[in-house]
């Protein structure tokens, strides 16, 4: 049990004193970042997904 409440208190003391948190202007420019990116993502996405749904319907002369 003492090597349990030893893990937690080292945990506490990493948290508390040795990690750096990023600021609020960090925050909001990562923020920023990752919905640009995801969105970039999803936009490729759709155009693979539209590029192949027309050439199979050309391929198989077939519509949806």
């Amino acid at each position: 049990m003492a090597k349990v409440l030893d893990f937690f208190k080292d945990s506490y003391v990493e948290i508390t004193e040795k990690v750096t948190w990023p600021t609020w202007s960090q925050l909001q420019s990562s923020a920023v970042i990752v919905l640009i990116a995801s969105l970039l993502i999803a936009l490729v996405v759709f155009v693979m997904d539209k590029a192949s749904s027309v050439g199979l319907e050309f391929l198989y002369g077939i519509a949806s």
